[in-house]
């Protein structure tokens, strides 16, 4: 089922194109990202729009233009979502059509959003010459202890960062470690971190991850492993 069946009842969700097109403010943009490592929905939807995006790339030569054409195209996305906020807030009014309203508004946002997946690729495929890498956030797999947890990567070029939320304690003596897997076993990574009592943490990958399969989590014990003692708990898959 697409987030345009069950489309959240969150104001932020208009930002998710304008995210991914990297057309948000800086101020917006770490709001935003904040905001995602709190809200599944919007990750989720984040996600839907990156494999549209990444599908209409792969398809698209690129060729250069001039960088005021992407400045163009950035500023029709910034435009799109200041309506989008508007007809979000006309929606929120109370009234005997608020829900009709509300699934209008709705409906138009994500609308907008497959309208701005199009820009993306337009803005990409015309300024080839640009040289700032889109963010790309893949949503990971939690499975054990970890159960019910949500975790997301965000890459940028080679770099990435790893977000997590409601994640269990490692347990008594022990640490999550990070590990990244090119071909069948995984490499061990200095990436050693614990978790917030409400469950999150950020973890930058360390080094690159081009050419990585997937990125793994364990609970390994203080001081990390040089290899896998427990079974992984998050496992995001990169291609």
């Amino acid at each position: 089922m697409s987030t345009r069946e069950h489309q959240p009842d969150c104001p932020r969700h208009v930002d998710v194109a304008p995210y991914v097109l990297g057309a948000l403010e800086q101020q917006e943009l770490e709001s935003f990202r904040e905001h995602l490592a709190e809200c599944p929905h919007c990750r989720l939807e984040l996600a839907e729009l990156q494999s549209v995006v990444d599908e209409l790339a792969a398809s698209t030569p690129l060729v250069a233009a001039p960088s005021e054409l992407s400045e163009r195209v950035l500023q029709t996305v910034r435009s799109s979502a200041d309506l989008l906020n508007a007809a979000g807030q006309e929606a929120d009014r109370p009234s005997r059509f608020a829900r009709g309203q509300r699934t209008r508004g709705f409906a138009f946002a994500g609308a907008a959003a497959l309208v701005a997946a199009v820009a993306i690729v337009l803005a990409i495929v015309l300024g080839g010459g640009s040289s700032s890498p889109k963010e790309r956030v893949i949503l990971g797999q939690a499975s054990g202890a970890a159960q019910g947890a949500q975790v997301s990567l965000h890459k940028r070029g080679g770099h990435a960062e790893l977000l997590l939320t409601h994640m269990p304690q490692p347990g008594a003596g022990r640490i999550y470690e990070v590990w990244l897997v090119r071909g069948k076993a995984p490499s061990p990574t200095d990436a050693l971190f614990g978790v917030s009592s409400a469950g999150s943490s950020a973890v930058d990958i360390p080094g690159t991850v081009q050419g990585v399969k997937q990125v793994l989590v364990t609970s390994e014990p203080l001081g990390g492993s040089s290899a896998p003692t427990r079974n992984p708990v998050i496992a995001v898959a990169l291609g």
